[in-house]
C-alpha cells in the first residue's frame, strides 16, 4: 500500500467521532462505498445510517470507502476492496456510476457480473437513484435494493448471513426472494420497500467529522416522504408515504447529538410539513440548540422555524419557487401561487438573512420564453424586497435543467435541447447579473448524460464500462459504439412503448402516473 494512502486515511480517522472498528475474526465483511467525496458522502445521512445499521450485527463488519486517494482502500482498516465479501454501493446520483465502475476496476475486480465468481466480492447496491431504475446497471450490480434500507435489511442480512458459504448462484436465488431485492440474474418483480414507523427507529449522524460539508452540525431526520407530488419530483413518487417521527423522540435524539455539537441539522424533504414543526423549534431553542435546514418550502412557512433559524446564527435560507408564472407551476404541481411566492420573500427578508437561495428549474415540460422572463422579473423583484430589509443581502439564483426521472409523470416528456436550455440560461444571467444577483447553472451537458443514465436501459451498462475517462467525448463515443441514439432523451416516449424500469413496482400505477402527466399538459 502507498503510504500517502495510510497516512490520509489516518488523518481522516483521527479527526472523526463515532467511528466503528471490529475485529474481522469470524465476522462477514461489507465495504459501504460512497463513490464520490469523503467530503459529500459524510453529508448524506442515508449513507451514514446504513453504516451505522449494518454495525449494529455483530456477525458483520461494515467500513466505508470513497471514490479518492491514490487506492481504493477502506478507511477503517485500509484494505481493499477485494478483501470482502460484499461490496454495497450507495448511488444518490447517477453520475456517480461511473465513479464505481472505475473503483471496480482498479481494485481489480471485473466490472461485468458474468465476469465475476466466488473469488470476488457479492455487489449490492441501493439509493435513490437505482431504486427508481436500475436497469442501466444491471450487467454490473449483482443485486439491487429497491426502497428504504431499514425495511430490507433485516431479511437481507439474515439470507448473506446464512449464506455466504454457499455458491453464489444459490445466493443470489435467495436473496432474490427476500421483498425489496431485485437480482438481474434471477429475472425477479421487486416491490418498493419502505418504512411503515419511522419512529421505531431513530435516524441521526453517527460518524461525525469536520471535514465535510455539515461538518458543524448533528443530523438528524425529522421525517421522510414528501406529500405534495411535484411531478417531476422522486421523493413524492418513491418515497411515500410520508411519515413523521414524534417530537417528543427528536428532542430526545437532540439531547444526544448536543453532546457533540451546538447546532442541529434537521432533515427531510419538506421541513415545515411536519405538523409539530413550531414545539420542535421552541423545544430545541429553549435547549440553546442551533437549526440548519437544507431548505424550506414556500408553503407552509412556520414563522417560528425563520425566527429559530435567525436567532441560531444561521446565514442563508434557500427558497424554491421552481418555475416563474402560475401556470407552469400548476403544470408541475408544485401547489404554491404569487402571493404564496413573495409572502415567503418578505417574511425571510425581514429575518435580515445575509444570503437568499432561490431554486428554479429550466427546461419544464410546455415552458415558452415568457416563463423564463417571469422567473427574472421575479427574481428582480425578490431582490428590491430584501433590499430593504437589509442593503447588501446576497440573492443567488440556483439554475437547474429539468431531468425527466423513471417512476414520476414526466417520465416518459422530453428533456430540452441543450441550445434551447443554454439560450434560456444565458437569458437570465443578461438579465440579472447587471442587478446583483448571481445565477449559478448546474452543467447542461452533464444533466443531458443524467437524463440519459435516469431512464436509459442495460445498453448502458457497457458505455459507462467502456468509457477509460469520464469525458463528454467518451461518453458519445461510446452510445455510438452502443447504437443508442444520444437524441432519445429529447424524444418523448410513447405510451405504446415498454418502459426499462417497468418491472419495479414503485407503487405508483402507471395509470397513475400517465393521469398526472396528461393533467400536466392541458394546462
Amino acid at each position: 500500500m502507498n503510504w500517502k494512502t495510510l497516512e490520509e486515511a489516518k488523518t481522516k480517522l483521527a479527526s472523526e467521532e463515532g467511528t466503528v472498528f471490529k475485529d474481522w475474526g469470524g465476522r462477514n465483511s461489507v465495504a459501504l462505498i460512497y463513490p464520490n467525496s469523503y467530503f459529500l458522502g459524510m453529508s448524506n445521512l442515508g449513507f451514514q445510517s446504513l453504516y451505522g445499521l449494518l454495525n449494529r450485527y455483530d456477525q458483520i463488519v461494515c467500513e466505508r470507502v470513497f471514490m479518492e486517494g491514490l487506492e481504493p482502500v477502506s478507511l477503517e482498516s485500509q484494505r481493499p476492496l477485494g478483501d470482502f465479501d460484499v461490496l454495497a454501493f450507495s448511488f444518490s446520483y447517477e453520475h456517480d456510476y461511473f465513479n464505481a465502475v472505475r473503483l471496480l476496476k482498479s481494485s481489480g475486480i471485473p466490472a461485468f457480473a458474468v465476469d465475476r465468481d466466488e473469488r470476488h466480492p457479492l455487489i449490492i447496491a441501493g439509493g435513490a437513484a437505482v431504486t427508481a431504475n436500475p436497469e442501466p446497471l444491471i450487467s454490473i450490480i449483482d443485486c439491487f435494493a429497491v426502497g428504504e434500507g431499514e425495511a430490507i435489511l433485516p431479511q437481507a442480512a439474515t439470507v448473506l448471513l446464512d449464506g455466504m458459504e454457499s455458491p453464489r448462484h444459490e445466493l443470489l436465488t435467495e436473496l432474490a426472494r427476500v421483498p425489496g431485492l431485485y437480482v438481474p440474474a434471477a429475472g425477479n418483480n421487486p416491490v418498493r420497500q419502505f418504512a411503515a414507523d419511522i419512529g421505531s427507529f431513530p435516524t441521526g449522524s453517527v460518524v461525525l467529522t469536520p471535514d465535510t460539508e455539515l461538518g458543524e452540525m448533528y443530523l438528524m431526520e425529522i421525517a421522510r416522504g414528501c406529500a405534495h407530488g411535484c411531478r417531476f419530483c422522486l421523493a413524492g413518487y418513491h418515497f411515500r408515504p410520508m411519515r413523521y417521527r414524534p417530537v417528543e423522540q427528536l428532542l430526545q435524539q437532540a439531547e444526544q447529538g448536543l453532546q457533540s455539537r451546538q447546532r442541529i441539522g434537521l432533515i427531510s424533504a419538506a421541513i415545515s410539513d411536519h405538523p409539530q414543526i413550531d414545539d420542535l423549534i421552541t423545544g430545541l431553542r429553549k435547549m440553546e440548540a442551533e437549526i440548519s435546514v437544507s431548505s424550506v418550502r414556500i408553503k407552509p412557512l412556520s414563522d417560528t422555524l425563520l425566527q429559530g433559524l435567525a436567532e441560531s446564527g444561521t446565514k442563508t435560507i434557500t427558497l424554491a419557487p421552481e418555475a416563474g408564472t402560475e401556470r407552469l407551476r400548476q403544470v408541475i404541481s408544485k401547489g404554491i401561487s404569487e402571493d404564496d411566492i413573495f409572502s415567503a420573500f418578505q417574511r425571510a427578508a425581514a429575518h435580515k438573512f445575509r444570503q437568499i437561495k432561490l431554486y428554479f428549474m429550466i427546461g419544464l415540460p410546455t415552458e415558452t420564453d415568457d416563463d423564463i422572463a417571469a422567473i427574472a422579473k421575479m427574481a428582480r423583484a425578490a431582490k428590491d424586497i430584501t433590499d430593504r430589509y437589509r442593503a447588501g443581502t446576497r440573492l443567488i439564483l440556483n439554475i437547474t435543467p429539468f431531468v425527466p426521472k423513471a417512476g414520476t409523470p414526466f417520465q416518459w416528456l422530453p428533456m430540452a435541447r441543450t441550445g434551447v436550455l443554454k439560450h434560456r440560461a444565458g437569458y437570465l444571467k443578461k438579465e440579472l447579473t447587471p442587478r446583483g444577483i448571481e445565477v449559478k447553472l448546474d452543467s447542461i451537458e452533464w444533466s443531458v448524460v443524467q437524463g440519459m443514465l435516469a431512464r436509459g436501459d442495460s445498453r448502458l451498462g457497457p458505455v459507462i464500462e467502456s468509457m477509460p475517462k469520464v469525458t463528454l467525448s467518451n461518453w458519445r463515443k461510446g452510445l455510438e459504439q452502443a447504437g443508442i441514439d444520444p437524441e432519445s432523451i429529447h424524444q418523448q416516449i410513447s405510451f405504446e412503448v415498454p418502459l426499462p424500469w417497468a418491472k419495479i413496482d414503485s407503487g405508483t400505477g402507471t395509470e397513475k402516473l400517465r393521469s398526472e402527466m396528461e393533467k400536466a399538459l392541458s394546462r
